[in-house]
């Protein structure tokens, strides 16, 4: 009988220290999200980052301390109806500074990665941002200038909406041959080289393939994709393809894992499609007053939470993306870039910033080894940022 015992009691620790050990490996190395869209949201729902904002949205300070996030970088976002986004993006990044000054204890601005290390060391959020569409610039080059003397240490070269030098996925392919150009014009090539010029890294998330391959082809300096997932899993117009994502591998660049259910899950677009119908018509009367569909989706998401829990994928799901690139080309080529508050849907578990921890233990339980999970949680991203500086 105590044989038996020993032996029950061997087999429940064996299932309970995973479980203590995820949370202690997740706060001993350092995490960082490349994307997070609180700015633009906490501005639309007139909240700050540094209230309570449990219910409301996707992140706040405290709860990102929760969830372990050591370094976040803010992504800087407006569409391309915003009738002067440098002004825009403007307020974005000082409203986020406010928010910083306000809390010296607990949030401190960065540059490069020493910043970063520096500030994990005093316990405070690191704060970079990331520039979410290339229209921000407003086709001058003084303004990338200017964006990057403010922390800007990305940019992503479009969002849905193309610029005038350089297509996005979205246009690419619904607009197809009507498109003005595709890829990069010499501007936008331009454009890439004043980024490496300057140490502000290229972000290939939201960009057709055409503008993909031309900035490929121009970069000398390794490439991020912020927040996107794999195609070959979920065919998404968002998603890589395997032969966009070698690419990325010989150029040296990284990953940055989307948490964002449609991005993840090859059947969630039927299930979001058959919740659209049962609310068809609150839906059509939301998009006459504002035609972008995210918005409306977002509303009838928050609306109906209990129908919306049903649709969500599971989080393994996110794994399985982070899975398929390592075996492609290898795990020092995978981050995360959640998408928090930028999305109207997320994978089950994955509720909100503090959910964070979960994904280092589905890691532990796919059988990653520390170093690699200390690669995937920030230091791929550490070696972009620290390889794109500024000669």
């Amino acid at each position: 009988m105590i044989k038996i015992c020993a032996c029950v009691l061997l087999l429940l620790t064996s299932f309970i220290l995973p479980a203590q050990d995820y949370k202690q490996i997740h706060d001993k190395y350092l995490v960082i999200d490349t994307h997070n869209d609180i700015p633009s949201t906490a501005i639309e729902k007139k909240v700050s980052f540094d209230q309570n904002l449990t219910g409301i949205t996707h992140s706040d300070l405290k709860r990102m301390k929760t969830g372990g996030i050591d370094a976040q970088v803010f992504s800087i976002w407006c569409d391309g109806n915003q009738p002067n986004p440098y002004q825009w993006a403007n307020r974005e990044i000082d409203t986020v500074l406010a928010w910083t000054d306000r809390n010296p204890k607990d949030m401190v601005k960065a540059f490069n990665a020493e910043d970063i290390y520096k500030a994990n060391n005093e316990k405070k959020l690191a704060v970079l941002f990331g520039l979410e569409g290339g229209h921000m610039i407003s086709n001058d080059l003084n303004k990338l200038d200017s964006f990057y003397k403010k922390g800007v240490r990305y940019m992503t070269l479009t969002w849905n909406n193309s610029t005038d030098w350089a297509s996005s996925a979205l246009d690419e392919t619904t607009k197809g041959d009507s498109l003005p150009h595709k890829g990069l014009t010499l501007f936008g090539k331009e454009v890439v080289r004043r980024m490496n010029t300057l140490g502000m890294m290229v972000d290939l998330s939201h960009v057709g393939e055409q503008t993909f391959w031309d900035a490929i082809e121009t970069t000398t300096k390794p490439v991020i994709v912020s927040h996107s997932c794999v195609k070959a899993i979920c065919n998404h117009r968002r998603n890589l393809s395997d032969k966009q994502i070698k690419a990325i591998g010989k150029n040296g660049g990284v990953i940055h894992l989307n948490f964002y259910s449609g991005f993840i899950d090859s059947s969630y677009e039927s299930r979001t499609e058959k919740f659209y119908q049962q609310h068809q018509a609150e839906r059509d009367s939301l998009l006459i007053v504002n035609p972008e569909p995210y918005f409306a989706d977002k509303f009838l998401f928050e609306k109906y939470p209990t129908e919306v829990a049903f649709i969500r994928p599971p989080l393994s799901m996110v794994i399985d993306h982070i899975d398929y690139i390592v075996k492609l080309i290898g795990v020092d080529h995978v981050g995360i870039g959640s998408d928090f508050d930028g999305v109207n849907s997320l994978p089950q578990q994955l509720d909100d910033v503090t959910s964070m921890p979960l994904i280092t233990k589905a890691l532990i339980e796919k059988g990653y080894s520390k170093r690699d999970i200390r690669n995937i949680l920030g230091e791929n991203f550490l070696r972009i940022l620290h390889a794109n500086a500024a000669n």
